[in-house]
């Protein structure tokens, strides 16, 4: 049986994301407009919705389901 190997990470999730997000960005800024810089602006905004999205689902604000 293998041992799953754990990461301990240093900076949040939504760090993270901004962090790839950035570079990405800043990669897209030096290619030409085309399919490839396309694809990583894409990626880019995928990040900042996901870490949006983490935001909100980790706010204090989100309620439970009333039943």
């Amino acid at each position: 049986m293998q041992k799953r190997r754990r990461i301990k990470h240093t900076t949040t999730l939504e760090e993270r994301l901004a962090e790839e997000a950035k570079q990405l960005r800043a990669e897209a800024g030096l290619l030409p407009p085309g399919p490839v810089r396309d694809g990583l602006l894409r990626r880019a905004r995928q990040d900042e919705t996901a870490s949006h999205m983490t935001e909100w689902l980790n706010s204090r604000g989100l309620q439970p389901p009333r039943g």
